[in-house]
């Protein structure tokens, strides 16, 4: 299969692009496109031959269920069998946005091989210009996980996208970067009260201010082949080709020695704006943004060019503990290899 490419302004998307793009939804085709968080792999939610393709181009287990993307409110409440009150509040105050709601399913416009044979359904209305105009277009719900291959890097960027699923899939609209470059926040609203099962591009503390009972579970759950409630939920995930280690700021330099000194060839060192390094051979240094919010704009595409540099070790300096910061601290916790 050859991937076509087409670009598209993000703020106003081609309506020829867009058509052409559904129209491979539309005949059970798979289509990368950007969302507000990053770029999601398509495919109509109401075929589970259509959704079986985006497991086989991802290589993702099939108890990992995909979060089916709509365009308007009154399409995901129809996919869900009851609409809490709790769902009701915050689809008002946080979407269209990167907010994934888990419910009840309805058993409407949403196949088996989408939620995993789950009970459940994760729901989403993205505010990207491109992908509120592709689903406008079809009119269904697109199951849409992250357009990589399994447990690999997130993609920001069409190029991303390209390198890990060029010939799986049918079409990428290329919409330049992504705004948040993190996946969308899942809250799990058939509980009272509800659950945090991601972290995410919408702050837990913000989602606190709406929801003071707010459970979050931090522990990763283990691969047994039961259905899943929530994708990102397994302990590694959003990882590089190399080996990434997160330390704390005082054990960067002394963690980049060993790695040299245990052959690496080249070591990637990404830390927070500010702080000290000492320059030297086969170590590419990165720096990130002491905010929360553009740290994580970033933090996909430079573990992309890391490894694209063919760094065999990657270091992290670690990032703050508040509440901001979560969504960054869970990607890098399950990109890193086990202390």
């Amino acid at each position: 299969m050859r991937t076509e490419v087409i670009a598209v302004d993000p703020q106003r998307p081609d309506p020829a692009a867009i058509s052409r793009a559904a129209e491979v939804l539309r005949a059970g085709g798979l289509v990368a496109f950007p969302t507000e968080t990053v770029y999601g792999l398509g495919a109509r939610a109401d075929s589970d031959e259509a959704v079986r393709g985006v497991f086989a181009a991802k290589g993702r287990p099939s108890f990992n269920p995909l979060i089916a993307h709509v365009a308007t409110l009154e399409q995901a409440r129809a996919l869900a069998a009851s609409w809490p009150a709790v769902a009701e509040l915050l689809a008002a105050r946080f979407w269209p946005g990167p907010l994934s709601l888990v419910l009840p399913r309805s058993g409407f416009g949403v196949c088996d091989a989408a939620t995993g044979g789950g009970p459940t359904v994760a729901v989403r209305v993205p505010s990207h210009p491109v992908a509120r105009a592709l689903l406008a277009a079809v009119e269904f719900a697109v199951a849409a996980p992250s357009a990589n291959r399994y447990q690999q890097l997130s993609p920001t960027t069409a190029a991303h996208v390209l390198k890990g699923l060029d010939g799986r899939v049918d079409l990428i609209l290329d919409g330049g970067p992504t705004p948040y470059g993190i996946e969308s926040t899942v809250v799990d609203v058939t509980r009272d009260p509800p659950r945090l099962l991601r972290h995410g591009s919408l702050a837990h503390d913000l989602l606190r201010l709406a929801i003071p009972a707010l459970v979050v579970l931090d522990a990763p759950v283990e691969e047994t082949g039961e259905a899943l409630p929530s994708p990102g939920m397994v302990r590694r995930h959003y990882a590089p080709r190399a080996t990434l280690r997160r330390v704390p700021s005082g054990a960067v330099e002394a963690t980049v020695e060993a790695a040299l000194r245990e052959g690496a060839r080249q070591v990637g060192v990404v830390r927070l704006e500010g702080s000290p390094g000492t320059p030297r051979e086969s170590v590419v240094a990165r720096s990130l943004p002491r905010d929360a919010e553009a740290y994580g704009r970033s933090l996909f595409a430079v573990l992309h060019a890391l490894d694209d540099l063919g760094c065999e070790r990657i270091v992290v300096e670690d990032v703050p503990g508040d509440d901001a910061w979560a969504g960054v601290r869970d990607r890098l916790e399950r990109a890193a290899e086990p202390a």
